[in-house]
């Protein structure tokens, strides 16, 4: 079998149960908040039983976890994406302030899935500690990438394009992509040329 029928193939298999709950829980929990999305109506949007539900998930706080893991992993997955057309640290920078500049547009159109997540788990938990994580990685490889690329103050580069990113996010949902997006751009990169050796 060619790769490509192999491809369309495994596009025409019905989804399983377990990725129908969380394709579910990922579009309810983005679009309507977690907290007002309850169980059942995730179990009725994926076409499950309950019983199938907490065979697949421990609860809803398990179901929370895992729609954090799939966005922590979409993120990891367009960064190794990037890497692939690339391993020049200062086009790597670029492609990282395109992409968020399209998610901005074209994915996250309500907020930052973590940003909202952690308004509704304002205290210590497993969801903060997975939001916590997922941060210190976005960090941490962006200040690497700033240090590859010979910028001053890679940390300080970093900390700031992840502000950036964490505003755009938000400003993209309250004042419109058309907007925010292509003003994240131009600042990200400003800021980036700023800080050239």
């Amino acid at each position: 079998m060619s790769t490509t029928s192999a491809a369309t193939a495994a596009a025409s298999r019905p989804a399983s149960a377990r990725q129908r709950l969380l394709q579910a829980a990922t579009d309810l929990f983005y679009n309507e908040g977690i907290h007002s999305v309850g169980v059942d109506r995730i179990i009725e949007e994926a076409g499950v039983t309950r019983a199938t539900m907490y065979k697949q998930f421990a609860g809803k706080e398990g179901l929370v976890l895992a729609y954090l893991e799939g966005e922590d992993e979409g993120l990891r997955t367009l960064f190794a994406q990037a890497a692939e057309a690339s391993d020049d640290p200062a086009v790597l920078l670029d492609l990282v302030v395109g992409g968020i500049e399209q998610d901005i547009r074209d994915r996250h159109t309500r907020g930052c899935p973590f940003i909202n997540a952690a308004a509704e788990y304002p205290d210590e938990g497993p969801v903060r500690e997975l939001i916590a994580d997922h941060r210190q990685w976005f960090r941490e490889t962006l200040r690497r990438l700033a240090a590859g690329a010979g910028l001053r103050d890679p940390e300080g580069v970093a900390a700031s394009l992840v502000l950036l990113r964490d505003a755009a996010l938000v400003g993209g949902y309250l004042d419109g992509h058309d907007r925010v997006g292509p003003a994240f751009a131009r600042t990200a990169r400003d800021l980036i040329a700023s800080h050239k050796a």
